[in-house]
């Protein structure tokens, strides 16, 4: 059964994904403002900032909006069906964003520098990147006129799969304000898995369902990073 073509509401699992995340971003609070902080400086031995960082606030902003812009995803623009494996997973995989930066960020004191200005606009600049391709994607698709045609404009012609990159730089943001290079494996395995994974396995599908179409646009566009690949 082809995934992608078959359209389900899905709103239990959609329903059960959104409450898991939610209790993972409440765990990510109790860390960086709760005993669970606390907690975990005992465990690894290391000692805790005076008062609350206002880079943990920046960490916590962070998830807020990633679980938002994934409850608009999932609740207004997916209308594939969702299985429960699937949906069971997704949080996991947020956890780790929403509860692994928000480890990796408690020892640091530092306050808000240049490069966390930079990481800010980074992550906005991710999410523009990712939810706008992805609606902009949306609003064609709706078109009865566009039926059977691959969308291939705005932010799509940057690179084929420019919600990835969008993704990849808003991890990235949060590893630049977590103020640790340990931090940066994160993004980076992110990477991988967009390179090495989830890009090729789209590819296979797109030239499959879009044919000619999808050589085309193949051919005259890079596959995940602007300019470059």
């Amino acid at each position: 059964m082809d995934l992608y073509a078959d359209k389900a509401p899905a709103l239990a699992q959609k329903l059960t994904t959104t409450a898991l995340e939610l209790a993972i971003l409440a765990l990510s609070g109790w860390i960086l403002f709760g005993p669970g902080g606390l907690l975990l400086a005992q465990i690894f031995h290391f000692a805790p900032p005076e008062g609350i960082p206002a880079r943990r606030y920046v960490v916590f902003a962070f998830s807020v909006v990633v679980l938002a812009r994934m409850a608009f995803t999932m609740f207004y623009l997916m209308h594939r069906r969702l299985p429960w494996a699937e949906a069971a997973f997704v949080p996991i995989a947020f956890a780790v964003y929403y509860v692994g930066f928000a480890v990796l960020v408690l020892p640091a004191d530092a306050p808000i520098g240049p490069w966390d200005y930079f990481g800010i606009g980074l992550f906005v600049l991710g999410s523009v990147l990712n939810s706008g391709a992805e609606l902009a994607r949306d609003r064609f698709k709706k078109r009865p006129e566009n039926k059977g045609r691959l969308y291939t404009e705005g932010l799509f012609g940057l690179s084929m799969h420019i919600n990835f990159f969008g993704d990849v730089l808003w991890i990235t943001a949060y590893a630049i304000l977590a103020h640790t290079l340990w931090a940066f494996i994160i993004p980076l395995l992110m990477l991988c898995f967009f390179a090495f994974y989830n890009v090729p396995m789209l590819d296979r599908y797109l030239a499959g369902h879009y044919g000619d179409q999808f050589t085309a646009y193949a051919g005259r566009t890079k596959r995940l990073i602007p300019f470059l690949w």
